[in-house]
């Protein structure tokens, strides 16, 4: 059989969507190759988005391949799936121009909204969850076998419960071939300097259940790869000339491996970044990721008070002040140290103005309170409306949009975020 896996060339205008716009490694669509190959499928993996395509072009391509299943991702890579773009224009008019075989959708959409997603993207396939073994299942049992995957029959619309999480252990190491590798340059979360960046993926999901946190419907349960895995992609990178790599992982630090993947990355000749939960780390253990080259380091304190931070079920165990000693600490072995902060109406704002300055002034980056979205599926969106149902998106959209309207949104998203339903009619 014949797949081709599809990227759009994502565009943003008017969104909510607050990740970052810059071109990503698909890697849902790169392990899915591997695993479809593996099973003797033949693939066309397209990126959009770094190749600079048109819907047109990449519609041309597609057919021209003839494939049998024709699959697109419904949000940017991995990384950006569980803080995606609400609305699917722009997805659905890919799949318009790209329609051929089978067509199936993947990502955090299908994920939470099968039907919806089913009927917006006019597509005969919705898998939910994650799709790297999935896939290649499509073309060899019946469909009503197998975890997650969701059509509309002649009996009406099948929705399957599950969700499929991969076997981590099971997913060697990429090589990218026929991936246009070579035209990546955007190092995620680095900003000073030059060099080629990548992004690479140790572990999956993660063992808390933060309110605000979108995993819970793919990636949910905590899986580590194999540390030669990951090394061998490192390597790979640093001979197709990439200075700089970030982890995807939820939550990078957990599991018992940290120290081997650390001392193997202090080898090669390769600067890492990543999102980390602070209170994971101890002097030892941020003098270890200092030595394997860290230049980058996100983590999500969300509170400056213990009471806030449970409101968020962080089950942070440090008190502030501890927190804001390991952020010194790291900043003082690693160029860039973020600490995010999450908008709460309760908040006491001099005090949070108080703690950013002082940290700031050490040289770590607090950023100023982000409103939060509560995605279908979320622990946020669950304690406010329930189960995501066909409206789930447009609920999320509204409520997001009236919580925020008096006191701004956050500067990394559109200034005035259209509503949901004007997106995708654009």
């Amino acid at each position: 059989m014949k797949y081709a896996l599809l990227q759009p060339n994502w565009d943003f205008a008017g969104s909510s969507y607050f990740g970052c716009q810059d071109t990503h490694l698909p890697l849902e669509l790169l392990y899915a190759r591997q695993q479809l190959e593996a099973a003797g499928h033949e693939t066309l993996l397209l990126d959009g988005h770094l190749e600079g395509l048109s819907a047109a072009e990449a519609g041309r391509r597609v057919r021209a391949f003839r494939p049998d299943f024709t699959v697109l991702t419904t949000a940017p890579t991995y990384l950006f799936w569980r803080c995606p773009q609400p609305e699917l224009r722009l997805p659905a008019a890919w799949l318009a121009a790209a329609r051929a075989g089978v067509t199936v959708a993947i990502g955090p959409h299908p994920s939470a909204t099968p039907a919806a997603t089913l009927r917006k993207l006019d597509c005969d396939v919705a898998l939910r969850g994650e799709p790297d073994f999935i896939l290649p299942r499509l073309a060899a049992e019946d469909w009503g076998q197998i975890e997650g995957c969701c059509w509309r029959g002649t009996g009406g619309m099948h929705v399957d419960a599950r969700l499929p999480q991969a076997d981590m252990q099971a997913l060697g190491a990429l090589d990218w071939h026929d991936y246009p590798l070579a035209r990546r340059r955007h190092r995620h979360h680095v900003f000073h300097g030059q060099g080629r960046g990548a992004e690479l993926e140790f572990s999956r999901g993660c063992p808390w259940n933060c309110t605000f946190c979108n995993k819970t419907l793919f990636r949910n349960r905590f899986r580590l790869r194999p540390v030669a895995a990951v090394l061998a992609e490192a390597e790979a990178l640093v001979r197709a000339g990439f200075d700089y790599v970030y982890f995807i992982d939820e939550i990078f630090g957990c599991g018992p491996r940290r120290r081997e993947l650390l001392a193997g990355l202090a080898q090669l000749p390769l600067t890492i970044g990543m999102e980390t939960r602070i209170d994971l780390w101890d002097e030892e253990s941020l003098q270890a990721l200092a030595a394997a080259h860290c230049i980058s380091m996100e983590c999500g304190i969300e509170s400056i008070t213990p009471e806030g931070r449970e409101r968020f079920a962080k089950n942070c165990l440090l008190a502030t002040a501890r927190i804001a000693e390991l952020l010194r600490f790291a900043r003082r072995r690693i160029p860039w140290v973020q600490a995010n902060l999450i908008a709460e109406p309760d908040d006491d704002r001099q005090a949070i103005a108080a703690w950013r300055q002082e940290l700031i002034a050490a040289g770590v980056w607090v950023s100023a309170p982000v409103p939060v979205f509560a995605f279908p599926g979320s622990p946020l969106y669950t304690q406010l409306f329930g189960p995501p149902d066909d409206s789930a998106w447009e609920r999320a959209h509204d409520h997001y949009l009236a919580s925020n309207a008096s006191h701004g949104f956050s500067d990394i998203q559109a200034a005035r975020p259209q509503p949901l339903a004007a997106l995708e009619r654009r």
